[in-house]
């Protein structure tokens, strides 16, 4: 399907104020990007960069007053997320050399913790894809999904004991647990289409079989429609923006995911 993508964010700046966003997809396995629209008001200098996870970001500063930033994209996206039941654990030692780190403990993701739980919760899966799969089951039946509840993020073991999250609590108590299988794991940020109520969304995936496969605890089923903006080891690696100075939240922000006929499509301006 074809998807128009749009973030819409703006800031009252007290003292200029240095960003890094993160805000451009790319194109990749499931999404290729055909059109993009990045603007920024009033315009500054930006510098983009590529990131240690292959993110486009950008930086720049910001003056003081009424600060807005748009970006858009019109998005090519798989009808349907790849599944691979029985899809095999892949032994550390045959793993890509830029997968290994996504083994490793994080921030919000206390993998070096949950051994034991992640093995209980698997118990008799195939060692793989199918562990991956038991685990979501088990997260949509005991981690309640509270969209828009909470702007801060909180690690996965206290996820674990309050029992309810946002998207990316849910994705980081499934990242915490697949690692403590020795399962790489990454967080995925963007959009998805037909998300209520409509926001930024997270998700993760799982290197198995020898490709990444996207799971998403808070859908009942994986589906199309979901566009990558950013990946990393959890939150801290995937935010949208970054601010350095006093603490800061956009006054307004507006997020739209709209299918489009591209038969009829209206081209717009592209930067």
């Amino acid at each position: 399907m074809w998807l128009h993508t749009s973030c819409d964010l703006t800031f009252n700046i007290e003292v200029p104020t240095p960003f890094v966003l993160m805000l451009r997809p790319q194109s990749g396995v499931q999404q290729w990007i055909d059109f993009e629209e990045y603007r920024i008001e009033p315009s500054v200098p930006v510098f983009e960069f590529i990131d240690s996870y292959g993110n486009f970001c950008q930086r720049l500063i910001a003056p003081p007053g009424h600060f807005a930033i748009f970006t858009a994209a019109e998005v090519k996206t798989s009808d349907y997320m790849d599944q691979a039941p029985g899809a095999e654990f892949v032994e550390i030692q045959n793993l890509p050399d830029n997968v290994l780190s996504y083994l490793l403990p994080s921030r919000y993701c206390e993998s070096d913790t949950f051994s034991q739980m992640a093995n209980e919760i698997t118990a008799g899966a195939a060692l793989g894809y199918d562990q991956v799969a038991a685990i979501v089951s088990w997260l949509r039946a005991r981690i309640r999904f509270e969209p828009n509840r909470s702007n801060i993020p909180v690690s996965a073991k206290e996820v674990n004991d309050r029992g309810w999250g946002v998207c990316r609590d849910l994705s980081h108590l499934g990242i915490a647990l697949c690692r403590s299988l020795s399962i790489p794991s990454r967080m995925v940020v963007g959009y998805l289409y037909e998300l209520e109520p409509i926001d930024l969304h997270a998700w993760f995936e799982v290197y198995v079989g020898d490709r990444w496969y996207a799971f998403d605890a808070t859908q009942e089923q994986m589906k199309g429609g979901y566009v990558a903006i950013g990946y990393g080891r959890d939150a801290a690696d995937v935010a949208v923006y970054n601010q350095f100075g006093p603490a800061l939240q956009p006054i307004s922000q507006q997020i739209k995911v709209e299918q489009l006929n591209r038969q009829n499509r209206t081209p717009y301006v592209t930067l």
